[in-house]
This record gives structure tokens, sequence and C-alpha cells, in this order.
């Protein structure tokens, strides 16, 4: 029988910021869609030509949507401190636990996040080598991080357009910050479905170590890359 051994994955920190900022991003989306329905102009199409409105009337009847404009300024508002104030102590931990060195991409990360895209198209064997995390997800999340800056950039722009009329400015005016605020949205949605999916595929073992902290992995007669990970990653600190 080939034994197993635990390994260290993520800092508790890192796993409150996460646990904290999935519902609040979730109710910031749902509450957003409460105030968009006031305004909905946004599409995909040129002249009067439509291929794709965001959205329509059933979607809004559906989901109890319309007549809530006050309800989602409310909650919008709310949150937003909440989303802020986890994302300003999430980069501070990355930055004073040094964790930003496991996060960031290297050099060599877009070659390796291709290779890392083919290896889960099933189209290569192996993986590259990695450390906490492998190339293609140090991009996404460090993209991640600067969407958040930018949600919070056009929403304080759209929100207090007066009081904050040099970052409209710089945004592009009122209209394109707002259109930037949506288009971010959007990219957030994107982002949790290919997370989810990618939390389905890789297994309860990764799905384990975002809760407890721990991976259970085979052990090998030599250290195992994982291990090596781990040890880097302290060294860092």
């Amino acid at each position: 029988m080939q034994q197993r051994t635990i390994i260290k994955k993520h800092p508790l920190a890192i796993r409150w910021f996460h646990w904290i900022n999935f519902p609040v991003l979730a109710i910031m989306i749902w509450s957003g869609l409460l105030i968009y329905w006031a305004n909905d102009i946004y599409r995909l199409g040129w002249g009067d030509k439509t291929l794709l409105k965001f959205f329509d009337a059933p979607f809004y009847n559906t989901l109890n949507i319309p007549y809530r404009l006050a309800e989602g300024m409310s909650f919008h508002f709310v949150f937003m401190w909440v989303f802020f104030l986890n994302g300003l102590l999430y980069v501070m931990y990355l930055i004073f636990s040094k964790e930003y060195k496991l996060l960031l991409p290297n050099k060599q990360a877009w070659k390796e996040s291709w290779q890392v895209l083919l290896h889960y198209l099933r189209i290569r064997k192996g993986m590259p080598a990695q450390l906490k995390y492998n190339a293609a997800q140090r991009i996404a999340y460090t993209v991640v991080i600067l969407m958040g800056i930018g949600s919070l950039l056009t929403g304080l722009a759209i929100y207090k357009p007066v009081q904050f009329q040099g970052l409209v400015y710089l945004l592009g005016g009122y209209e394109w910050a707002r259109a930037e605020h949506f288009i971010l949205t959007l990219l957030f949605c994107l982002f949790f479905l290919v997370h989810l999916i990618q939390v389905i595929a890789a297994g309860w073992n990764n799905f384990r170590g975002m809760i407890t902290g721990f991976e259970v992995v085979k052990k090998a007669d030599n250290i195992t890359e994982q291990e090596k990970a781990s040890e880097q990653e302290t060294n860092t600190r």
C-alpha cells in the first residue's frame, strides 16, 4: 500500500480572504443586476442590428429583478466597502507575508500557461514544473486582482462622478466608466465559471486544501514536487 503524506497548501489568511470574497462578489453582481435593470443599454451589434442584448425582459422577470433599484443600490454600496476592505487586507497580506512571490507571473508564465492549457485539453501529457500555483493560475489570479481594483475605481467613478471627476476623466468619461464597470462584471462572471469548472476537475483533494489548508498526496521515495513547493514557500517568508 502506497504511503500518503499531508502537504501544507494554503495559509489561514488566504482561505479567509477567499471564502469572504466569494459571497461578497456574488452579492455585488446580484445587486448590480438590480441596478442595471433601470438602464439596460448594453448590447452586441451595430447600428439598428442587435445580436445580443444584456438582458431581455424574461431574464429580469424570471429572477424577480424589476422594480428593485433602491434595494440593489443599498446592497451594492454596503458590500462595496466589504469588498474593498477584504481586497485591501488580501493585497497587504500578500506583500508583507511575501506570498506574492508565489502568485505573480514570472518571465516564462505565458509560455508555460499555454502548456498548462494543452495539458487541460489532454493534448499535452505533462505539466510544466510549478511551485504552489501553475503559470495559468498565476496569470489568472493576478489579473483578477487587477480586475478588482478596476471594478472599485470604475464603481467609485459612476457612484460619485462629481466628487471623483478627475477619476472619471482618467477613465474616459462617465459613459466609458460605466461600460468598463459592466465589462469587468462580465469578466468576473466568466472567471467564476472557469474557476468552478477547474475546481470540479481538480477533485476533492484540491478543494479540501482551500478549506483545511492541507492536501493529502502520495508519498514517493524521494521528495515530491509539492513538498519542494511547500519548502520553497516557507523559505520565501
